[in-house]
């Protein structure tokens, strides 16, 4: 499945108001609302049928599920997910997500409208909290390694809280063994908890600091110092245990002291309303620009650094930072990258790509780096690592200045649509610098006059004379006999054969008299083009194998006058390079000629029809490119 570019540039920042509906008939709840109350009928989703297909992927029920009626923001934008009442149970009681009373259905209902916007219930299983914290809020994540956390840890888990951000912990499990696995402490490693309150409490003379944790699962709770019946609550008075709402309760949740949670827990993830540091006390206005982009295979999936050779070709983000903040030297600002439907995809055998950023200083050219650049410079700041999470985000503070971002897989050849989140305390300006397109072709030169031809030229007619024939005129089909001719006897190149069709493009690009054939003048005129497109081809044939790789296309074509946005290259890849990503000359020649054809009848119409002019270049040239 091809990844191109829904809207490129910059977008406002999405509120829920603004939802877009993603039910198949275009309608939103309102609407299907309004029109079940019309019909007097309940709603069925045709969207997400209450049947196996909605639950499993992979695999098929173990228990025959029974379908009963009971009686939200995703890559940057809020969706309006519209589902039926209809939950799968079995011995009528809910499969799934469920309340501890058997008379309360949102949280069922809520996981049914989430499993629907990610394919499937069992596209739900596994991954981080943190997707659904960020899906569910719009919010932004960070995460901290409590083996590693900041001597002020205690007072970032407080504000946290305060500020209504949304806490979640877990325990690495290192197989799949671990995965569930009850430790002897009374904790499920790989198991999402949730942090729900932190405090402190006088005991024997001494503030210690507690955290209060819940597993969702409502019992199987921690055991160790500060537990529900631990010997500690005996220390604390009855007010105080009260403030605390300290209850001896199998109900899943508990305290535990934040030494213990430190040494127990190994990252804590926290999805902020706000992007907001939380180890400040300042609040923000927040500036935030959103990016939808893709990694294409074959002409923007680069890969990391690590990857010189195609790193260049990677989405380019334009950042300028324009004023520093208040009382500071530098420009804060927060990137996250998000890699968007892996969940979806989980069918079709798709998994979650490693992902990361780099930033670099802008040289001052408007303009896409190229390979070169990277080659000399090294990056001003870049994400901690490449993982294999569904978004990556992390806080910097840089001179103001211009910078560009480069989002990327670790690894190159590998597609995925994504999301870029920019925030800034003070505004900030963003462009992709690859979805301009610009023509600068050469203006053909004007033929000799007979008398005035020199030796070669002359000996050229003499053959154009043998091949025209009596009308000294050449027609496609022996432009077809020429080329082919001439061009199969290359050993430096690969080319396999051109098509009628392909010869008739080149006449409609070369015949100036609108006759359907090639004078003289024209055919001299097509064949040094010709000759500078083969030079071209070779010169960036880098390992002399014949053929050209896509990821060389892209500069091939600004040494021949075209510069193309991303959307355009990819279909030009789509439409000419080989599984392997690789382009013979034929498919290079007929590349050159399809988009100089284009770009000569966009001018010639833009001349005569002022309608024209509405369409961009890029817009016309993407319109023929897909014909």
């Amino acid at each position: 499945m091809p990844y191109l570019s829904r809207a490129p540039g910059p977008q406002p920042h999405p509120v829920p108001k603004d939802a877009r509906p993603t039910h198949s008939s275009g309608q939103s709840f309102e609407q299907l609302r309004q029109e079940c109350l019309q019909r007097g009928t309940l709603f069925e989703d045709a969207d997400f049928p209450a049947d196996n297909s909605s639950l499993f992927y992979s695999e098929r029920p173990q228990v025959p599920f029974v379908w009963k009626r009971p009686g939200f923001w995703q890559h940057s934008e809020w969706l309006d997910v519209v589902i039926d009442d209809r939950l799968p149970t079995f011995r009528d009681r809910l499969v799934f997500l469920h309340s501890a009373e058997h008379n309360e259905f949102w949280s069922a209902l809520l996981e049914k409208a989430y499993a629907k916007l990610n394919g499937s219930y069992e596209a739900l299983k596994g991954g981080s909290a943190i997707e659904a914290m960020e899906d569910f809020t719009g919010g932004v994540a960070e995460t901290f390694l409590t083996k590693e956390a900041p001597e002020n840890f205690y007072e970032i888990l407080e504000k946290a809280l305060k500020r209504g951000s949304l806490l979640g912990c877990s325990m690495d499990a290192r197989n799949a063994a671990e995965s569930e696995a009850r430790t002897p402490a009374g904790l499920i490693k790989g198991h999402a908890y949730t942090v729900t309150a932190i405090d402190q409490v006088n005991f024997r003379g001494q503030k210690i600091e507690l955290v209060r944790v819940r597993n969702p699962w409502g019992q199987v709770e921690w055991n160790g110092s500060w537990s529900d019946s631990s010997a500690e609550w005996l220390s604390v008075g009855p007010a105080e245990q009260k403030r605390l709402c300290h209850a001896a309760l199998d109900d899943g949740e508990f305290w535990m002291a934040l030494k213990d949670f430190k040494a127990h827990f190994d990252k804590v993830e926290i999805c902020n309303l706000t992007p907001d540091a939380l180890e400040e006390d300042a609040v923000h206005k927040w500036e935030v620009t959103v990016h939808q982009g893709s990694w294409v295979r074959g002409s923007t999936a680069g890969g990391c650094r690590n990857f010189l050779d195609t790193f260049w070709t990677n989405p380019q983000i334009k950042l300028s930072l324009t004023e520093s903040d208040e009382g500071q030297e530098g420009c804060t600002f927060l990137v996250a990258l998000m890699q968007k439907d892996r969940r979806k995809l989980k069918r079709f055998g798709a998994d979650v790509l490693t992902i990361g950023y780099a930033i670099y200083q802008c040289p001052g050219e408007d303009q896409p780096l190229d390979k070169d650049f990277f080659r000399y410079h090294a990056s001003q700041a870049r994400s901690k690592t490449f993982v294999n999470l569904r978004e990556v985000s992390d806080r910097f503070r840089l001179p103001p200045g211009e910078y560009v971002v480069i989002p990327s897989t670790f690894e190159p050849h590998q597609e995925a649509d994504f999301c870029l989140r920019i925030f800034s305390e003070k505004k900030a300006v963003t462009r992709d610098l690859d979805g301009h397109v610009d023509i600068d072709l050469p203006e053909p030169p004007k033929p000799t006059p007979p008398g005035q031809e020199t030796e070669e030229e002359q000996q050229f007619r003499a053959l154009f004379e043998r091949v025209a024939g009596e009308d000294m005129e050449v027609t496609a089909e022996e432009l077809e006999y020429i080329l082919n001719a001439v061009l199969q006897n290359k050993k430096n190149i690969r080319f396999k054969k051109l098509s009628l069709i392909s010869c008739k493009n080149i006449i409609s690009l070369m015949d100036t008299s609108g006759n359907g054939k090639l004078e003289f003048g024209e055919f001299k005129v097509f064949w040094d083009r010709l000759k500078q497109w083969i030079n071209l081809f070779l010169q960036f044939d880098a390992d002399r194998s014949g053929t050209m790789s896509s990821y060389e296309l892209r500069t091939a074509l600004r040494a021949a006058g075209f510069r193309l946005s991303s959307r355009l290259l990819q279909l030009v890849v789509l439409r000419y390079a080989d599984e392997d990503l690789q382009l013979g000359f034929d498919d290079f020649l007929n590349c050159l000629v399809r988009l100089e054809n284009a770009s000569r009848v966009f001018q010639a119409l833009s001349e005569k029809n002022k309608e024209v002019m509405r369409l961009s270049i890029n817009e016309f040239i993407n319109l023929t490119m897909n014909i």
